[in-house]
């Protein structure tokens, strides 16, 4: 039995995504995994999403064996790292994770990060990938609205998902306006800003107003923008408590003030700037 029942984002190519997801960076070990897993799927996460960066996509499909949790269910996104994108690389590196994840399709399949060697390359090889049902579904993650412009000039079809770095102190507003008219969802990685926004003095007045925590308004927040979010955690407390921001709803002065803490601050790379770097040596 589920603890929720939470909604599905509709997707540009006609699938559904749950808007609540829970992410697994830096989940290294099984038992970790394992724990974490059972406690997220008990609270009601269905999306898991993961990256060949990570290191950790054959100890999240060993949980998902362990653990015995129904294929049907899921809903699982990995991301090409920067060595496997390429034409080919990216076809080799998506076998070798399926093989991990113990799998035969994924349900997401981005590109982690915007590089200038094998921009068209890699997407060229996962419309192949989403041609030939080997991913329901493809997108990018940390695209700035330059690179998914560029990446237009070339695409047979567009990214259904951008993922992004969004939290109180990076809202990214135009970019989520540029996504939204495109018909792209915004998926929010760290969606608390690794911890930076958690000690805010406004957030802390807003969750002391409606008997919550501040993560819990934060993600909240997410919601009310349309935005699909992953959290992560390896403490079952906190990934059970993560998951209950459905039964509550912020006002509009809730969402103005938030708005406001916008500091362009990152917690993460620039992907302008990763882009740029690569291109240098190439």
């Amino acid at each position: 039995m589920t603890k929720l029942r939470q909604p599905n984002l509709q997707l540009a190519d006609g699938h559904t995504m749950p808007q609540l997801g829970f992410g697994v960076y830096k989940l290294a070990d099984q038992a970790t995994m394992n724990t974490a897993i059972a406690a997220a799927y008990q609270a009601g996460y269905r999306l898991f999403d993961t990256a060949q960066a990570y290191q950790n996509e054959a100890e999240l499909g060993t949980a998902f064996k362990q653990l015995a949790l129904p294929r049907t269910e899921l809903f699982i996104t990995t991301k090409i790292t920067e060595v496997n994108q390429g034409y080919d690389n990216t076809l080799r590196s998506v076998e070798l994770s399926l093989k991990r994840l113990q799998i035969e399709q994924l349900d997401l399949l981005l590109i982690h990060w915007p590089i200038h060697s094998q921009f068209f390359a890699t997407w060229r090889a996962l419309e192949r990938l989403k041609a030939e049902k080997i991913v329901r579904s493809i997108g990018v993650s940390n695209y700035h609205q330059t690179h998914l412009d560029y990446l237009a000039t070339k695409a047979n079809e567009q990214p259904v998902v951008n993922q992004i770095e969004n939290h109180p102190y990076l809202s990214q507003e135009p970019l989520l306006a540029y996504n939204r008219k495109q018909h792209i969802v915004s998926q929010a990685w760290s969606p608390l800003g690794r911890g930076a926004v958690l000690q805010d003095p406004t957030l802390i007045k807003i969750a002391l107003k409606h008997q919550r925590s501040v993560a819990q308004i934060i993600l909240r927040w997410h919601l009310q923008r349309g935005l699909a979010v992953i959290p992560k955690s390896q403490n079952p407390q906190r990934i059970n408590k993560n998951a209950t921001i459905f039964d509550f709803k912020l006002d509009a002065d809730d969402m103005t003030t938030i708005a406001r803490l916008n500091r362009y601050q990152r917690t993460g790379d620039d992907p302008e700037v990763v882009y740029q770097i690569e291109h240098q040596y190439h």
